[in-house]
C-alpha cells in the first residue's frame, strides 16, 4: 500500500498508528484494580513536560495499523477496552468504537481533550491539560476529570475545570508521579478539606505492571 493511501486511511480512522497494545490491570481513576485491554495510539501535540510516554508524540514512529486487526487482537482479552495515547482524540475514533462495541466490548477513552471529541463511548476520562486546554462539550460528557497536579497552582486548575462538568462527574486529583512525594500531602489535605474530590494514585507503578 502507498504511503498516501495509508495515510488517507489514518484520516478516515480505518487505520491508527498503534503505538502498543496490552492486556493488564487498570491502574488509576474510578475502575482502577479491574483488568482491561489497553490500546494506546500515537501521535500527541499537548507536550507535557512530565509525560512518562513521550515516545507515544510522533505518530510516524509507529506503523499505521488497520482497525480491523486492533479490534481482533482486543476480542481476544477483557471486555474492557481502554483508548489510550498519546492523544486518541488526533484520530477520528468513531470506526475503531463502533467495531469494539459491534463485538461486545465496553470503551474507555483517557484523553486531555485537546481535540473535537469522535467515537462512542461507555467511560470518558477527562484529564486536561494546561498547554492545550479542552475544546467543545466534553466537560458535560465526561464520566470522570481527573487532574495531574505536578504543582499547588494545579489545585486552581482543577477547580476551574470542576466547575465545567455535569453533576455527576467524579472528581479525582492525582500525583504526579516524579513529585509525588511533595504533592501527595497535599492532595490529602485539600481532598480532606474538599471531599468533592478524590485521590487517585498509579497504583500500576506501585505494583510494577504495564
Amino acid at each position: 500500500m502507498e504511503k498516501q493511501e495509508m495515510m488517507g486511511l489514518v484520516d478516515q480512522g480505518l487505520m491508527l498508528p498503534l503505538m502498543e497494545a496490552f492486556y493488564t490491570i487498570q491502574g488509576e481513576g474510578y475502575h482502577k484494580g479491574t483488568a482491561a485491554y489497553f490500546i494506546r495510539v500515537g501521535g500527541c501535540d499537548v507536550g507535557c513536560h512530565w509525560c512518562d510516554v513521550k515516545e507515544s508524540w510522533d505518530a510516524e514512529k509507529h506503523p499505521p495499523t488497520a482497525i480491523d486487526h486492533i479490534i481482533s487482537e482486543a476480542t481476544r482479552y477483557s471486555d474492557t477496552i481502554v483508548i489510550t495515547g498519546g492523544e486518541p482524540l488526533t484520530w477520528d475514533m468513531a470506526p475503531l468504537t463502533e467495531g469494539l462495541r459491534g463485538s461486545g466490548l465496553k470503551t474507555h477513552i483517557e484523553t486531555s481533550g485537546a481535540f473535537p471529541l469522535t467515537g462512542t463511548w461507555d467511560w470518558i476520562c477527562l484529564s486536561p491539560k494546561k498547554a492545550k486546554p479542552p475544546v467543545g462539550d466534553i466537560h458535560q460528557r465526561a464520566h470522570e476529570l481527573k487532574v495531574i497536579v505536578y504543582n499547588r497552582h494545579d489545585l486552581v486548575f482543577a477547580e476551574e475545570h470542576a466547575s465545567k462538568v455535569g453533576p455527576d462527574c467524579i472528581l479525582y486529583l492525582q500525583p504526579e508521579w516524579s513529585v509525588r512525594e511533595k504533592v501527595t500531602p497535599l492532595i490529602v489535605d485539600y481532598v480532606m478539606a474538599h471531599p468533592k474530590w478524590r485521590v487517585s494514585l498509579q497504583t500500576h507503578k506501585y505494583l510494577n505492571i504495564p
